[in-house]
């Protein structure tokens, strides 16, 4: 079979800067992804006296990080690099530990104010990157995670106070 030929991509970003772009972005989605599928757990397994605000605010950011990983794995690709996209990859990426157990609505928070204070980690440290490669699309969506990871863990802290 012929090798399919790659087209470059000229963007006014150098190749290597992207490659180096493409792979913090790839431990950024398998953060997003891995941290989406902890609320997704947390949002099936919650119990006790605070289920059905946790329920819905859980589903609120869980479907918040779908659309989330989205935008990061199409910026990857326009970036010339595939996106990675399995749990094998995700586990060897992401800074997120996997949930083992279910733990109580309490310790769930908790965990979810981990993961997205993490992902804000992520996000910051390709930050420098983008900004001296003047990627600002990247640097938009970098900007744009932050934001709402901050504002997520905050909201998160919140319900322990």
């Amino acid at each position: 079979m012929a090798k399919k030929k790659e087209m470059s991509v000229n963007i006014g970003i150098a190749d290597k800067d992207r490659k180096k772009i493409a792979e913090g972005l790839s431990k950024l989605l398998a953060d997003t992804y891995t941290l989406y599928l902890k609320t997704h757990n947390f949002h099936w397994n919650v119990t006790g006296p605070m289920f059905n605000t946790l329920h819905l605010m859980f589903e609120t950011q869980y479907n918040e990080l779908a659309l989330a990983v989205d935008a990061i794995a199409e910026r990857i690709r326009a970036l010339g690099y595939p996106a990675p996209g399995t749990y094998k990859e995700y586990a060897r990426l992401s800074s997120i530990p996997e949930e083992e157990g279910v733990p109580d609505a309490t310790d769930m928070i908790r965990k979810l104010v981990e993961g997205q204070e993490a992902v804000v980690r992520t996000a910051r440290s390709i930050f420098p990157l983008v900004d001296a490669a003047a990627d600002e699309p990247s640097a938009d969506l970098l900007t744009q995670r932050m934001q709402t990871h901050e504002k997520t863990a905050w909201m998160l802290r919140s319900m322990l106070a």
